[in-house]
């Protein structure tokens, strides 16, 4: 791995040129013109969408264990000011060490979108099925690839075109992995026919507290996932920031206080999650659109990323 250091600003760091709107979509929901509607998404959604009129590629996203997908609305907004469709779906709100569940959730909710997303979107937004990309944080990072892994024999009727990973996490340690297991520990077997990236966490790995594991444990986070993937991939650690430190900056209740008590934490989360969204708009331009030039400025101009970081990748 080679490792740089700035402070300065890309324009995929900064908001975007699109205005933005965050929408709660619940089950029994209106759409967007407050007509009442039968075709309810199959979970509760929030959604980040530009206002402007055009067409624009999905992402498809999936929170942490025990988070809110509010937690995210920073984040998502950032990434959906730059020209995206952002929905992050609550998949649950408790929930036991197996992800299976959730696997079938996120399937069902990526069924879901062909038929039922457009009646909630501003008139003049349409959403590009064809390109739409699949990320989780955490349990969620797990999540999407088993998803992607199809793990369980589960299918789509849409098509992943990319895959994000946003500090991914397969259990409590190796040899602890929760059901179903994604992580195999043989190199680049991931057996993908997309792009992937990977975000770590440098401090994810790191107990805030000797009573609490790590939240981002060594043997099944971040590392081991980019182990597996296979050509193109893109690995980037943000070395002095925490696994949550991508959230938002006020993350409200016991959840969003845990957020800043379990895991280890950078200084303050806004160049974390300004790093995670600008990498996440970069990865998408590239293999979305076919505009690699963000991604590799974030390469090979690294005296103006918002973190310090590590980086690997192999095209």
């Amino acid at each position: 791995m080679c490792s740089y250091s700035s402070t300065a600003l890309t324009n995929v760091f900064e908001t975007g040129k699109y205005t933005t709107e965050l929408q709660r979509v619940d089950s029994d929901s209106c759409t967007h013109d407050g007509t009442l509607l039968d075709s309810s998404p199959p979970k509760s959604l929030l959604i980040a969408t530009p206002l402007e009129a055009g067409e624009f590629s999905l992402l498809l996203f999936l929170h942490g264990y025990l988070l809110n997908n509010s937690f995210y609305s920073q984040l998502m907004q950032h990434i959906a000011s730059h020209g995206f469709l952002v929905i992050a779906p609550q998949l649950y709100t408790v929930a036991g060490p197996d992800t299976s569940d959730e696997i079938h959730s996120a399937a069902a909710i990526t069924n879901w979108l062909s038929e039922g997303l457009c009646k909630f979107l501003p008139p003049n937004v349409i959403p590009n099925f064809g390109k739409l990309a699949l990320a989780g944080h955490s349990r969620g990072g797990k999540t999407a690839f088993a998803l992607a892994l199809r793990k369980l024999n589960i299918t789509t009727n849409l098509k992943f075109s990319a895959l994000i990973g946003v500090d991914p996490v397969d259990g409590m340690d190796k040899g602890k992995q929760t059901p179903p297991p994604v992580l195999t520990y043989v190199p680049h077997s991931f057996d993908f026919d997309m792009a992937t990236m990977v975000i770590g966490s440098g401090l994810g790995e790191l107990k805030r507290n000797p009573l609490f594991p790590p939240c981002a444990p060594k043997g099944v986070n971040h590392e081991d996932f980019f182990n597996e993937c296979q050509k193109p991939s893109w690995y980037f650690v943000a070395k002095d920031y925490g696994h949550c430190d991508m959230l938002d900056d006020d993350t409200k209740g016991i959840r969003g206080k845990a957020t800043y008590c379990l895991c280890k934490n950078g200084e303050s989360r806004k160049p974390m999650r300004s790093f995670v969204g600008g990498a996440i708009v970069a990865f998408l331009k590239a293999y979305l659109h076919g505009d690699n030039g963000d991604l590799l400025a974030i390469r090979d101009k690294h005296e103006n990323l918002p973190v310090e970081i590590k980086f690997d990748y192999f095209v």
